[in-house]
């Protein structure tokens, strides 16, 4: 299993204080039972920590004309909505969220400039809250395309998630599939895309980051 760069910090100190915990249970309780069990617990919380931060291979295919999923989840929402940051016009915004049981790397759904890249501080409501897209810290980031103009994607915090990594910056020629950030424990990433595409999934789909094809020029 190949683990994330993100990841190293917090299973350095998680790895720490499951190892101080065994060794006060060691040594304040004579009861073997007692130790094995808090071993055990112990064992099964670190694991669980370790796949949060996964970082398998993903073979990209690059699709000039489609926009690859940017995270591994379902597709949340679907609609059409009035961008109001960037594009300042409306457009099909796509909603997709990742429990803390995903894949939580971020990735390009297009190749093409950088030409916004912004950290928002906020709020750590629900993801699916309707006012988190909003309120909640996140990110924006636009990229501009031949094909498809001006793409804009954000990723969203959510109550569990509370540390947004964002490697885009204004200038940089993104590559379709590579990353351009991470969010710890899951969350929400928001895609908003021209009105006239070819949408190619379906509310309630589950996704796969630089794999599932969202949309097509029609």
């Amino acid at each position: 299993m190949i683990i994330h760069k993100e990841g190293k910090g917090t299973l350095g100190l998680v790895f720490i204080v499951l190892f101080a915990v065994n060794a006060l249970i060691q040594w304040a309780v004579e009861n073997q039972v007692i130790e094995v069990l808090t071993l055990a617990i112990s064992v099964i919380l670190y694991v669980i920590v370790l796949q949060f931060f996964r970082n398998p291979k993903r073979v990209v295919q690059v699709n000039p004309n489609g926009i690859i999923c940017p995270a591994d989840g379902k597709v949340v929402t679907i609609e059409e909505v009035y961008e109001d940051e960037v594009l300042q016009t409306k457009c099909i915004q796509m909603s997709i969220f990742m429990s803390p049981f995903n894949v939580h790397v971020n990735r390009f759904p297009l190749g093409g400039k950088v030409k916004t890249a912004i950290h928002h501080k906020g709020k750590f409501l629900v993801a699916w809250h309707p006012k988190s897209s909003s309120l909640n810290e996140r990110t924006t980031v636009a990229v501009e395309n031949k094909i498809w103009g001006t793409v804009v994607f954000r990723q969203i915090a959510g109550a569990v998630a509370r540390r947004i990594v964002m490697y885009a910056k204004p200038g940089d020629m993104a590559a379709q599939g590579s990353e351009f950030g991470f969010i710890k424990f899951g969350s929400r990433v928001d895609i908003f895309l021209p009105l006239d595409c070819k949408i190619l999934v379906k509310e309630g789909e589950v996704v796969k980051g630089a794999k599932t094809v969202l949309a097509a020029r029609a």
